[in-house]
């Protein structure tokens, strides 16, 4: 008799774990009444602009549900191009620089699809998005720590970056605001990068979901893609589900240089085609119609990390944390008793249904830390910060 096999999976992905993130919102999701700061979901709705652009689409326009273009709708292109040039100075073209993704987790991947032999090394920030640490090694690539320095607010060490540099190095990936620490990383540091990107011939990935979303001192933010010398080795990526409150609408852009684009698009069409029509849609009239909502998703914000903060003040015997500079995370120390932070993580779903994602899934400096989302309702953090404080009473 003929023996069958327990799974068909490739030894690479069987070794995979699920992203943490999702891990513990699949296990909230089996109980009821749990406080979740797990997942990174705005309690925004998409603005009513946006959604009033779909809606005449879908009525109106025959071609609404039919595929576009690989790289995207020409008009999409032409807003990013422009959105592009006006936020870096960087002039693009929509046809040799612009691809419409479905959001920059497919965007990422066909980045790393595109430029990794097996074996190749990318350097990533740690602690850095658990996604890309899963994306890398699914590409075939290696993960190489940069870790930041807690300390000093989560700040990058320079002169250890350099070091890590192999000739298998491909990349660097960088998020500022970060997720998971929600640090803003300096411009003298992000020129630094850049030094070095160039005399070690390196890509540079930014990966920006969250530049929108600087509490304190938005005029000083630096976005590197806006060095004109270094637009020949910069992907810059930007998604729609956070400051355009799109996450389930899937959608991001990239914007590369010519000869990448070219290469990227085998990839991109061979697993996807093209990203959905009625959300590029709703992203050009994200780009192009009225911006207030940004302001107000910033304003509501920057009030959630306030009060997300003076509650952590309040378990200083539970945890210790650095004030987030943008983004909508933090990312606390745990101070109190604990094996790891997954085991936490999970004791604390179990004991006080409060969800949060264990920070060793970020990276090795990740451990003995979780993170918490206060882009959720007021109440929602209030209610997880009460049940914290009753399953630790001083």
């Amino acid at each position: 008799m003929e023996s069958s096999r327990t799974s068909f999976a490739s030894n690479r992905i069987s070794e995979l774990a699920l992203s943490a993130i999702k891990d513990m919102a699949m296990r909230a999701a089996k109980l009821d009444d749990v406080a979740t700061l797990a997942w990174g979901l705005p309690s925004f709705r998409t603005p009513t602009h946006i959604r009033d652009a779909v809606c005449q689409a879908l009525k109106n326009d025959p071609d609404a549900g039919k595929y576009t273009l690989p790289d995207g709708m020409v008009a999409l292109r032409e807003a990013v191009a422009q959105t592009h040039h006006e936020s870096t100075g960087i002039l693009t073209c929509a046809d040799r620089n612009v691809l419409v993704t479905a959001g920059n987790m497919q965007g990422v991947k066909v980045v790393l699809d595109t430029i990794l032999e097996v074996d190749d090394e990318v350097i990533l920030t740690d602690p850095c998005f658990v996604s890309h640490l899963l994306q890398l090694k699914i590409s075939g690539g290696k993960p190489i720590f940069w870790p930041l320095q807690e300390k000093q607010g989560w700040a990058a060490k320079i002169d250890a970056l350099e070091p890590l540099i192999t000739s298998r190095t491909r990349a660097i990936i960088l998020v500022t605001p970060s997720n998971p620490t929600g640090t803003v990383l300096q411009r003298s540091h992000l020129l630094a990068v850049a030094d070095i990107a160039r005399r070690h011939d390196l890509l540079i990935i930014l990966d920006d979901p969250y530049s929108r979303f600087v509490f304190d001192e938005p005029n000083q933010y630096f976005k590197l893609a806006s060095l004109d010398d270094l637009a020949a080795r910069v992907v810059y990526l930007f998604t729609f589900s956070k400051c355009h409150a799109m996450s389930g609408w899937r959608l991001g852009y990239a914007v590369v240089p010519e000869e990448l684009k070219r290469q990227m698009l085998k990839v991109h069409d061979s697993t996807l085609i093209c990203a959905p029509r009625p959300s590029q849609i709703a992203g050009l009239a994200a780009l192009t119609g009225d911006q207030q909502h940004l302001r107000d998703f910033t304003s509501t914000l920057k009030r959630r990390r306030s009060l997300i903060c003076e509650r952590l003040d309040r378990v200083r015997h539970v945890f210790s944390y650095v004030k987030p500079e943008g983004a909508y995370y933090v990312f606390p120390r745990i101070e109190a008793a604990h094996v790891n932070s997954r085991q936490f993580a999970i004791d604390l779903l179990k004991q006080a249904k409060v969800c949060v994602t264990p920070g060793s899934a970020f990276g090795p400096s990740g451990e003995n830390h979780v993170r918490m989302s206060f882009c959720v309702a007021e109440d929602e953090i209030n209610k997880a910060f009460d049940r914290i404080e009753k399953a630790f009473p001083v």
